[in-house]
C-alpha cells in the first residue's frame, strides 16, 4: 500500500510539474506595466499582455506606439517600464539613460504599393530616385500614367532607419513632398487607399491589402529574412532603464518563453531566442 501511495504521489508531482507553464511566473505578482515605442512590436506586446492579464487580473499592462525614438525617451525618463525600438540603441542613448536592451525577433522591411499597381519589381537605383523625387510618374517604371504618391515614416522611426539604411543608399535624399505617417498601421491604411502610393512597412504587416515589391531580385518574406536571402532586415528590441525587475522582468522572460515564441511567430516575425 505504501508503495502504491508513493507511486501515486510521485506521479502527481510529475504531472504538476509537466502542467506548469510560462504564465505561472505571474501568479504572485500584481501591479501595472506600461510599454511604448516601436509600432512593429505592438502585436507581440498586446498578445503577451492579453495572456498575462487573463491569467492574473491583478496585473494591468498597457501597450502604446509612438515609434522607436518615443520608446527610448519614455523608458529613459521613467515614464514606461519597457521602451521598444526597431533598431539598436545608440551609444549616446545607453550612456544618457543607462538602458539595457533585449532583442527578441527578426523583422524585414518591405517596399509596398497598392495591389492595383502593375509594377512588381524595382532596382535599388530606381527606388532611390523615386524617394528623391526624380522619378515622379509610374509610367517611367512600366506602370500606369499616374503620379507617384510617396509615403514615409516620421523621424525617429526604426522602420524608416532600416529602410533608408538598407533599401536606399547612404546619404539618399527624401523628397519634401513625401507624406509622413507615424506607424506601420497608418502606412498600411494609406497605401491600401491610394492606388498610386509607394511606401514601406515591416514584413509582418504584409497581407492582401498591400503588394510587396521585389527589390533588386529580393522577394520580401519572413522566410527570406530568416535565411538571409532578403537583406532589408532588422532586430526588434525591448529596452529597460537599468536591469529589469519584478513584473517587467517577468514580462521579458515571458516573451522568450514557449508562449512568447508562438506569439512572435503569429505576428509574422522570427523569434531570436534569448541572446
Amino acid at each position: 500500500m505504501r508503495r502504491i501511495l508513493g507511486l501515486c504521489l510521485g506521479l502527481s508531482l510529475m504531472l504538476g510539474t509537466a502542467q506548469a507553464g510560462p504564465l505561472d511566473a505571474f501568479k504572485n505578482l500584481s501591479g501595472t506595466l506600461d510599454i511604448a515605442g516601436g509600432t512593429a512590436h505592438i502585436p507581440v506586446m498586446k498578445g503577451a499582455a492579453k495572456n498575462i492579464m487573463a491569467a492574473n487580473p491583478k496585473i494591468r499592462i498597457t501597450v502604446a506606439g509612438g515609434g522607436s525614438g518615443v520608446g527610448v525617451q519614455k523608458v529613459g525618463e521613467g515614464l514606461v517600464g519597457i521602451g521598444n525600438t526597431g533598431r539598436p540603441l545608440k551609444d549616446a542613448e545607453v550612456a544618457k539613460y543607462g538602458l539595457h536592451t533585449f532583442p527578441f525577433a527578426i523583422d524585414g522591411v518591405a517596399v509596398v504599393v497598392n495591389p492595383a499597381n502593375a509594377v512588381n519589381a524595382l532596382s535599388k537605383a530606381q527606388l532611390v530616385d523615386i524617394f528623391a523625387g526624380k522619378i515622379t510618374n509610374w509610367k517611367e517604371l512600366g506602370g500606369a500614367d499616374a503620379p507617384i504618391s510617396l509615403y514615409s515614416r516620421e523621424d525617429g522611426s526604426g522602420t524608416r532607419e532600416v529602410f533608408e539604411g538598407k533599401a536606399l543608399v547612404k546619404g539618399a535624399q527624401l523628397s519634401p513632398r513625401a507624406n509622413v505617417v507615424n506607424s506601420n498601421g497608418a502606412m498600411k491604411t494609406a497605401i491600401a487607399q491610394d492606388a498610386n502610393a509607394i511606401g514601406y512597412v515591416g514584413i509582418g504587416h504584409l497581407d492582401a491589402k498591400l503588394k510587396g515589391i521585389v527589390l533588386d531580385g529580393m522577394t520580401p518574406s519572413q522566410a527570406g529574412a530568416a535565411d538571409g536571402s532578403y537583406k532589408v532586415t532588422r532586430l526588434l528590441f525591448m529596452n529597460t532603464k537599468g536591469a529589469p525587475e519584478g513584473l517587467t522582468r517577468a514580462f521579458i522572460d515571458y516573451i522568450y518563453s514557449s508562449d512568447g515564441t508562438e506569439i512572435i511567430k503569429k505576428a509574422g516575425y522570427i523569434p531570436t531566442g534569448r541572446k
